[in-house]
């Protein structure tokens, strides 16, 4: 079953049966306009150069882009914390093609805003062989053209639900990267991107691997 098919199923098990009276149509809404606001035809696609950066791991160690592009492409999954089910589900399913995907020569993070202690959990729970980033405030994600603001209502929402994500990302924003998934090569140029302002609709990791064959063909990744 492909990823799309397993979010597919949840989303219909959870607005079906699942969902309280009011809270798939505030998430619709919001999700409606984030579509409508053509960001994500606005971010960082392919053939641009991707920003650098040193974010810290779960463990506080400070991890430089430039570090790991030396040693082949670099594949980043932008995620936005551990209380979607959606992300997590994402988080596994480039678990599960991780092993292909260090087979091409690439490595893998993932960049999220919220605090290492989850990042931690997360790495921990879900048995992950990549780490968690922690973008604070999510200053990468807005250099790839990602971060946005949640609207009031759905702020209000999260609140009700006690996802406070004030406390979760440690900073006060309300600000969280649209999902999105990218391949840089060793030259710092974006050779795949795939960036989702709805956030039930994912690819599926076998799509990087035909460009990370192609790079690793190619005499400059």
């Amino acid at each position: 079953m492909s990823l799309q098919d397993r979010l597919d199923a949840f989303k219909a098990d959870f607005e079906g049966r699942k969902a309280p009276p009011g809270v798939v149509q505030v998430a619709q809404r919001a999700t409606a306009a984030l579509v409508a606001s053509g960001q994500a035809g606005r971010a960082l696609h392919v053939g641009a150069r991707a920003p650098e950066f040193a974010l810290p791991d779960p463990t506080g160690q400070l991890i430089p882009s430039a570090q790991l592009m030396a040693r082949g492409p670099l594949v980043i999954t932008f995620y936005r914390g551990v209380w979607c089910p959606y992300c997590n589900m994402d988080l596994l399913a480039l678990e599960e093609a991780s092993a292909e995907i260090r087979a091409c020569g690439a490595t893998i993070v993932a960049i999220s805003p919220q605090s290492a202690v989850s990042s931690r959990k997360v790495v921990r729970d879900m048995h992950l062989s990549f780490p968690i980033l922690t973008d604070f405030g999510g200053q990468v994600a807005h250099a790839f053209g990602l971060r946005f603001r949640l609207p009031d209502e759905l702020i209000a929402l999260y609140k009700s639900f006690g996802n406070d994500l004030s406390v979760t990302n440690g900073e006060p924003s309300w600000t969280l990267p649209m999902p999105a998934r990218y391949i840089v090569g060793t030259e710092g140029v974006i050779a795949y991107a795939e960036i989702n302002p709805d956030y039930t609709q994912r690819p599926d990791p076998s799509e990087l691997l035909p460009v990370l064959y192609s790079l690793a063909d190619s005499p400059a990744a």
